[in-house]
């Protein structure tokens, strides 16, 4: 069994990243999302209740809380947990003394506060949800600092349990996310024509969904059949008793999200997905551990190749046939095509649903308890009672936390199947409930619905000064002009482009929100406009705001090929939003129908407060980046660093004497732990000591 040292390295580097991401981007949002001259005020979302202290931060974990005792609102407060976790995330990418799990739960907690401040128009409840599920478990990941008196060496007994449950995670978000899109009974999936759809229809385009778009129906199709074999028959090889499948299920999976990454901006979702994927690598494949090509061939070693070989040869040839017979697939040689078609019922997945999803909570169940008899055998090795003891208090510890986790989380896993769902141990449903608000587990299903089949649907905002000559209201991201193509955003995440998303599938008055948002652009609120504009001279009404707003909906598709300067095609629909103005009867009455009025003004804050004052001065100096322009700033300077340290650290060997004679220096007998038993036989008897 090969190591997981270097994939735990590159797991945690990849949660720090996004963290900064996800920090940076929400920073860069704030005084036009949570701002008091925001859309949705923060101080609107965090209200004391009058409660207790303690309990208040149970209920409602957060350490906004705390923000008036520095002194600062709750949108100061925000600001300075996005920049504090900024940088904590920046120095955990640098720094590999802080890749420690206090580094990592510091990042959770930030995050999980800024989270309980989020508000219907910013909220993008996969991605935190997913973000903050996986820091949690960075938190057990992070190797702990071995006390002085401590000889161990190598890993620990302890550390391959909590890892694993970042696989489990990774099952369990590609797993459902397959079995939603057939559940859901969407016509687009199950007739395998979503990508015809999909590329044009997501959130957020980039320029090469526009290529994709155009590709042959039939290809769209069987990248749908693809889809399915990705997220539905791949995800049980993760826990595959062979390297080979895992590594064949680890390529699978990078493959799509690249795809993904490519022809859409899903800000630093996928990414996440890829750092995920890293549990199912080991050292051997990354060159960690030496290979056993010059080991000797035992019989044993045949055995269990050829044992290896047949059940890889199985289990392709099982995939082979059940895609080419559940998906009809058929090659046309004369016209060099392949046809596609769903050959089974929804209750024939159904009743299939049924019949596995408890066995793939057993096979977690497996899994889990051949990791924690690794994790006992090691723990046996260990040599000396004083570093026994100490191993045996971190095996406990994190044993009891990987357990207690895998057990909470069948509970929103189960939710894909309610009968399985119903017959789950009750203790579990208890102990769900109890840290639910924590979002320790979640439950994911990705793409459940293809919407826009008849069209994207897109609001667009208008400006007028009289009310008869309107002008379009462009924002920076979302489509809108016909001719400009669709930009490249990721990791930066656009809330308010994406709400305009979510939006225009529905009335406005499922988007209470977005009446805010026009109050706001009548009243010419400049924080909302940066959210418009970050170049506010590209605003048309930067120099006076209009003393009208409407919205019209319209339906948009990709240009064909040929169309010189055009990216889209667009005709109206209907009106989504009237034409309203600063005191209208309209939008007071749909101000007050969703309690959005200012029936009191904010509380001040004294302006001389150096905190405060350091975060103007912040905000001043970065304010005139675009957030896409600051976060690959961010990436740069980290990778720029990143190659400074490697250049520094590999200096010649001859520079090195102290290092090259701890090399050579012969092993204390109190060595430690000594490593589990390898699959290979290339181990080999340690030589006599002289």
């Amino acid at each position: 069994m090969a190591g997981s040292r270097l994939p735990r390295r590159l797991f945690l580097q990849g949660v720090a990243a996004v963290f900064l991401f996800a920090f940076a981007s929400l920073y860069t949002q704030i005084p036009g999302l949570y701002g008091p001259e925001g859309i949705l005020p923060a101080r609107r979302t965090l209200r004391p209740q009058g409660k207790a202290r303690w309990q208040q931060l149970w209920e409602r974990p957060t350490l906004l809380w705390e923000a008036p005792r520095l002194g600062l609102d709750t949108a100061q407060g925000l600001e300075l947990l996005s920049l504090l976790g900024s940088l904590l995330a920046l120095g955990a990418l640098l720094l590999r003394r802080l890749c420690h799990p206090l580094t990592y739960l510091l990042l959770w907690a930030a995050y999980l506060s800024a989270c309980q401040a989020r508000s219907s128009c910013s909220s993008t409840p996969h991605r935190d949800s997913l973000l903050l599920e996986t820091g949690f478990l960075a938190v057990l990941v992070a190797p702990l600092r071995q006390p002085p008196w401590s000889r161990l060496s190598g890993t620990s007994p302890h550390e391959g349990l909590p890892f694993w449950l970042v696989r489990w995670l990774l099952f369990r978000l590609m797993f459902a996310s397959g079995v939603v899109k057939l559940t859901s009974r969407c016509p687009a999936w199950w007739g395998l024509t979503a990508l015809t759809y999909h590329y044009e229809t997501q959130c957020l385009p980039t320029p090469a969904s526009w290529f994709a778009h155009h590709l042959p129906i039939w290809l769209h199709r069987l990248s749908v059949v693809a889809t399915f074999l990705i997220e539905v028959a791949v995800p049980p090889l993760f826990f595959a008793p062979t390297r080979r499948l895992r590594l064949a299920a680890f390529y699978c999976q990078v493959l799509l999200q690249v795809l993904i990454i490519i022809t859409g901006n899903y800000n630093f979702f996928n990414l996440l997905t890829l750092v995920l994927t890293t549990s199912l690598l080991d050292d051997k494949h990354l060159a960690a551990e030496p290979g056993n090509s010059h080991c000797k061939k035992t019989p044993a070693f045949w055995l269990k190749a050829l044992l290896s070989l047949l059940l890889e040869l199985t289990v392709g040839g099982l995939l082979a046939y059940g895609t080419v017979h559940y998906f009809g697939l058929d090659v046309d040689w004369e016209q060099y095509t392949v046809h596609s078609r769903t050959t089974f019922t929804f209750h024939q997945f159904s009743q299939w649903l049924k019949t596995v999803t408890l066995p793939t909570m057993w096979l977690g169940v497996a899994s889990l308890g051949w990791e924690l008899l690794t994790a006992l055998w090691r723990w046996t090795q260990v040599r000396g009672w004083l570093q026994k003891l100490w191993a045996a208090v971190q095996l406990s510890i994190f044993g009891t936390a990987t357990v207690a986790l895998f057990t909470i989380s069948l509970v929103p896993y189960s939710y894909m199947e309610p009968s399985t769902h119903g017959r789950l141990w009750t203790g579990a449903h208890r102990l769900f409930g109890t840290v639910e608000h924590l979002q320790l587990a979640n439950s994911y299903g990705l793409f459940r619905r293809m919407t826009g089949l008849g069209g994207r649907p897109e609001v667009v905002l208008e400006g007028s000064y009289d009310g008869h000559h309107w002008t379009e209201i462009e924002f920076m991201y979302k489509p809108g002009n016909v001719s400009r193509p669709p930009p490249v955003v990721v990791p930066h995440q656009p809330r308010l482009d994406w709400q305009m998303w979510f939006a225009a599938l529905g009335p406005h008055t499922h988007s209470p929100w977005f009446t805010r948002l026009v109050l706001c652009l009548l009243q010419g609120k400049e924080p909302v406009i940066l959210l418009i504009q970050n170049d506010v001279a590209r605003y048309p009404f930067h120099k006076q705001p209009p003393n009208f707003v409407r919205a019209q909906r319209y339906k948009y598709w990709f240009s064909q090929p040929g169309e010189q300067g055009q990216w889209w095609r667009r005709q109206w629909v209907e009106e989504f939003f009237p034409p309203v103005s600063l005191g209208d009867p309209t939008l007071d009455m749909l101000l007050r129908q969703f309690g959005l009025q200012d029936k009191s003004p904010p509380r001040a804050r004294s302006s001389s407060n150096i905190l405060t004052q350091a975060l103007h001065w912040i905000r001043r100096q970065l304010s005139p980046l675009e957030a896409p322009t600051l976060l690959w700033g961010l990436i740069l300077t980290v990778g720029a660093i990143r190659v400074v340290q490697a250049l520094l650290g590999h200096r010649p060997s001859r520079s090195c004497p102290a290092a090259r004679e701890k090399n050579h220096r012969p092993a204390p007998k109190d060595s430690g732990v000594t490593p589990a038993p390898t699959n290979s036989s290339s181990s080999q008897p340690p030589q006599r000591r002289k």
